[in-house]
């Protein structure tokens, strides 16, 4: 096997008609790994996916599947010779077949089909309805049907557009861990499309942020947390604030909390002003602390309750504190910061590099592309 990427997008613009949707889009995904375009509503990513499939033409750059060119301008290669299945959001199950008879379509011509479809009934948990109907079905159970049918031809990539959206809470959360599960155990590569940050977190080995047509950051759910390359991502990634601060030196932030040190270093000059990120695990309650500030809201959530909190300056933030810690909305609490993973960008918009403490002299890798 051949060591580049599955897929690679390169420079890719697309749009409709004269109208760009994406610029400059690039990334690549490994053989084996499932990647997720995340974003909100209009940014892009499903016309990115679209792109992929072969629905929607390139307008610059280039889309490679195995290294084969598959859509560049002027050349757009049919989506049924692409090796891509494509999981719709709407399931597109074929009413007037069977379970069974769904999962065989794609290879009915196939001459080992029904041991194909065997397998994939048992693999997807649904042998004992192999001969049901899809309106007999679940909400889930429909889901199932249409991976189980997606992955039947063995494709090189497989596509899902926001798979689990017409699921409730409960039933997405377990239905992604089981098609993260699935395609792990048959090797398949895929590329997710959500707005869902919890669902993109929980299948994904990559993900992409995307922001009005830009990838701001292609990159580990981690590092997507915990480094990321621009103010867009901090912010739509997880739950988190920007307070303003003066940079006092390299790895130390003064702020209206208080004196922040981090294990990052930053190149800005001393006296810089920043927007410091802070997150509500950042913020801790602590009855003894002089540092105190106002509950504006809460929301309970079960093993701890989620705090907006108001400082006497009007600042925002939010704190996460044992749910047996029921506060009254109006009362005020005692916090602390512990915001070791500093994550600071320059006020003025202009970039600095970031270097980890521990190997000052090695730039802290970033992917954005």
């Amino acid at each position: 096997m051949s060591d580049a990427p599955l897929l690679q997008l390169q420079a890719l613009s697309c749009g409709y008609g004269k109208q760009a949707i994406v610029n400059g889009l690039s990334l690549h995904l490994n053989h084996g790994e499932i990647g997720c375009l995340l974003g909100p509503s209009g940014c892009g990513k499903t016309t990115t996916l679209r792109a992929i499939a072969g629905f929607e033409p390139v307008t610059a750059g280039k889309i490679l599947l195995s290294e084969q060119v598959l859509s560049r301008p002027g050349f757009t290669l049919a989506p049924e010779k692409r090796r891509i299945g494509m999981v719709f959001q709407d399931y597109a199950l074929f009413p007037h077949l069977s379970v069974a008879d769904n999962i065989a379509f794609g290879v009915r011509e196939h001459s080992d089909a029904r041991k194909i479809t065997d397998e994939l009934l048992e693999l997807v948990h649904l042998t004992p309805l192999a001969k049901r109907f899809p309106h007999e079905l679940s909400g889930g159970q429909q889901q199932r049907v249409a991976l189980a049918r997606a992955l039947a031809p063995q494709p090189e990539l497989l596509l899902l557009d926001e798979p689990f959206s017409n699921l409730d809470g409960e039933l997405r959360r377990r239905l992604s861990r089981e098609v993260r599960e699935i395609l792990k155990l048959r090797g398949t590569s895929a590329i997710l499309v959500t707005h869902d940050q919890e669902e993109a977190f929980s299948v994904s080995d990559q993900v992409g942020v995307f922001n009005q047509g830009h990838l701001e950051q292609w990159d580990s759910p981690f590092n997507l947390y915990h480094e990321p390359s621009t103010p867009f991502v901090a912010s739509f990634i997880g739950q988190g604030y920007f307070i303003r601060g003066q940079l006092l030196s390299p790895d130390t932030v003064q702020t209206e909390l208080g004196v922040i040190r981090g294990n990052r270093a930053y190149t800005w000059p001393a006296g810089s002003a920043v927007d410091v990120l802070l997150r509500p695990d950042d913020i801790i309650p602590d009855a003894q602390s002089s540092l105190k500030a106002r509950i504006s809201g809460k929301t309970f959530l079960g093993a701890a309750t989620l705090y907006r909190l108001q400082l006497p300056t009007g600042t925002q933030l939010e704190s996460l504190f044992p749910s047996h810690a029921d506060h009254p909305l109006g009362s005020e609490v005692g916090i602390r910061v512990a915001a070791d993973h500093l994550v600071v960008f320059s006020a003025s918009g202009s970039v600095a590099a970031k270097v980890s403490l521990g190997d000052s002299h090695k730039p802290l890798r970033h992917n954005a592309l």
